[in-house]
């Protein structure tokens, strides 16, 4: 069986979220650097692998993927390893709802409303930043309330759902403001800390 091939950047937090999967179930991949703000742009070939030109891209023996919810259940599915899904339906549904509830109202304020505003920005909007820290004791508060009791978020078995939130929060805490009100989250900034003791977690890190 040949490696699969991850597409894109390792500042990436979707990129990770990804290769998290990869080395959780222990698989050896290729990833080909891709980076979609290069000062001269995305590379025509790339369109190929992603229509929209966003990251990551995946391809495993000719079969091709774009969206990192698809690749990451795909890899859980088409490789030996642990299992990184519930069986129970409810118990995955929360998975999926904790995947889904990061993407659309996490990701953007953690970590571009706040991190990389106040890490890139010559003069960062304050506002901004301000705004994405509510959004993100919103986010935080429901991720708590969903969280079973247990060492991971869906209690004794690690998920997809911890490997989706950890590269998130990790951007977050990247700038003091995210680190602060982690700890205002003690359940949840415990479970990151524990995460990001993991082998995978070090082995996925941007490379300086």
């Amino acid at each position: 069986m040949s490696k699969p091939v991850v597409y894109g950047a390792d500042y990436s937090v979707y990129v990770r979220i990804v290769r998290l999967a990869l080395e959780e179930k222990g698989i050896d991949y290729e990833l080909v650097p891709v980076d979609v703000f290069a000062e001269d742009g995305i590379p025509g070939w790339y369109f190929e692998h992603h229509p929209f030109g966003r990251i990551p891209a995946f391809e495993h023996e000719g079969f091709r993927l774009h969206e990192s919810g698809a690749i990451a259940r795909y890899v859980d599915e088409a490789f030996d390893g642990p299992a990184l899904q519930p069986v129970e339906a409810r118990a995955r549904a929360r998975t999926n709802q904790i995947a889904g509830m990061l993407d659309a109202y996490g990701y953007r304020a953690m970590v571009w409303d706040v991190a990389v505003e106040r890490l890139e920005k010559t003069t960062p909007d304050e506002a901004l930043i301000a705004a994405g820290l509510g959004q993100a004791a919103t986010v935080l508060r429901v991720l708590t309330s969903l969280k079973a009791t247990g060492p991971w978020l869906l209690g004794e078995q690690l998920t997809l759902a911890d490997l989706h939130a950890a590269p998130i929060i990790g951007y977050f805490v990247k700038v003091d403001e995210g680190r602060k009100l982690l700890a205002e989250f003690a359940d949840i900034q415990e479970w990151y800390a524990r995460f990001a003791a993991r082998p995978s977690f070090a082995r996925t890190e941007k490379a300086d």
